[in-house]
């Protein structure tokens, strides 16, 4: 086989590496001429075939993502889901069922996740009107997602007293 390949080298040909597996799903190796793209992992939960931690291209889309968890199940609720949303680092995509009550548990101390809750429900927190629940919907949409609550001071109009009042109401 070394024979084989150092003439296939000698001539200009180039092996393709074998897959590697990532996440269940088997992944092209990269050859030593291709371009290495950055990767980073997000965790994929809810209403897909393979939930689960995923190594995925650094600036791909949320579709991407979710495509790589195996793909929505027949429950899903893919408008609950800004699937063209970038992706970073540490990022949860949750895709929730339909006819969930996103966001909120039946534990009424139970935090609401910043990942999934709509506006009506971020309504529902103390300090926390329309104009602010939008902004932090949109801001949830504009960028993939909440990595940690502390990305939420990054939403304009909560300072770090509305962060430390939130931190018990809200999970990422």
């Amino acid at each position: 086989m070394a024979v084989v390949l150092g003439v296939r080298m000698l001539a200009g040909g180039e092996t393709e590496p074998p897959p590697v597996r990532i996440g269940g799903a088997a992944q092209p190796a990269r050859s030593g001429t291709q371009a290495i793209e950055s990767r980073i992992y997000v965790h994929v939960a809810g209403a897909v075939r393979r939930p689960g931690l995923y190594r995925v291209v650094e600036g791909g889309r949320v579709a991407a993502a979710v495509h790589r968890a195996g793909g929505p199940t027949s429950a899903a609720d893919l408008g609950g889901v800004n699937l063209a949303a970038r992706l970073a680092d540490g990022q949860q995509i949750v895709v929730p069922a339909r006819g969930a009550n996103r966001g909120v548990t039946d534990d009424a101390d139970a935090p609401i996740s910043l990942g999934s809750a709509t506006a009506e429900e971020l309504e529902g927190l103390d300090g926390i009107g329309p104009t602010l629940a939008a902004r932090i919907v949109e801001r949830r949409q504009a960028s993939g997602g909440f990595s940690s609550l502390d990305q939420l001071g990054e939403v304009d109009g909560i300072g770090a007293k509305r962060l430390e009042a939130l931190r018990e109401a809200l999970a990422p």
